[in-house]
């Protein structure tokens, strides 16, 4: 039963109950399926927002992508919703009712990052009081998203790379590996090929990585998609505030003098976010 096996019958077996089991077992099936079905049209926290042709073009691939299980390289600049794609993935793949676990490489020195992603044992560093899994194994059956992959050093792309190779990571301070089975989703704000061609990221990993390799525009390149974010934020923004708190009327652009004063860079999703309690006061 722990492995996975519905329920069971003893012999002799009797026609009445075996036809109640195997009605049970596809009713719950039906419902598992329909549960998967109802998850992929809605994203909770990252609710999907699409108005421009090509984040339509994104999303369509993103979920062909989920039916694989192939590793995904996003790229695209800060702020442009990679980490949206990459939940889209996750929802929409058989994964989907798995942990989905996300760490930002670049946040983290590369000593942190290794035992935030592998684990560490007791004792395998000061401080280190008790044993503790890393991220690959929390989200086992599950999906590892890796944001701002790009920024890892020459030595932890060699321990990521054996990762992917073996399906196992071993903790710091353990004598021995453990087996993971995760989907690995990365992003990056970078052109790997051109860090490849400078010999700053390892063409091997590359390749391990960009199986599937999505390019997110920047928002400045899908102008459908910027109105029908701000409301997004503005209604994310009154939600929980006082009842009085509501959505302030939103212009086209084309109805303003200018829709960008002149200087201003590209528009991103981070920066629409965060400025939304401003406009909500």
């Amino acid at each position: 039963m722990k492995l996975g096996v519905f329920d069971y019958l003893q012999k002799p077996v009797e026609n009445e109950a075996c036809r109640a089991v195997v009605a049970k077992a596809l009713e719950h099936g039906r419902l598992d399926r329909e549960n998967r079905w109802l998850r992929s049209q809605s994203i909770d926290d990252a609710t999907v927002i699409a108005e421009s042709p090509g984040m339509k073009r994104v999303l369509a691939l993103a979920r062909r992508a989920a039916r694989s299980t192939a590793t995904v390289l996003i790229q695209g600049p800060s702020g442009s919703g990679k980490e949206v794609v990459a939940r889209t993935v996750h929802v929409h793949s058989h994964r989907g009712d798995a942990p989905f676990e996300a760490v930002n490489c670049k946040a983290l020195a590369p000593g942190v990052l290794e035992s935030e992603l592998f684990g560490h044992e007791k004792g395998a560093y000061t401080g280190a009081h008790a044993a503790r899994p890393g991220l690959f194994e929390r989200a086992h059956g599950g999906t590892v998203f890796l944001d701002e992959f790009g920024d890892i050093d020459a030595e932890f792309q060699a321990k990521l790379l054996r990762v992917l190779q073996e399906s196992e990571v071993q903790r710091v301070g353990a004598a021995a590996p453990r087996p993971v089975d995760v989907r690995v989703v990365a992003a990056t704000n970078k052109d790997l090929r051109a860090e490849v061609a400078a010999g700053r990221f390892r063409e091997d990993l590359y390749f391990r990585l960009a199986v599937v390799p999505i390019n997110v525009p920047p928002l400045s390149e899908r102008r459908e998609d910027v109105l029908p974010l701000a409301r997004h934020f503005l209604a994310l923004c009154c939600r929980g505030r006082s009842p009085t708190c509501s959505t302030p009327p939103l212009e086209p652009p084309s109805a303003r003098p200018s829709s960008r004063r002149a200087g201003a860079g590209p528009p991103r999703l981070r920066g629409s976010a965060s400025n939304g309690p401003r406009c909500t006061g």
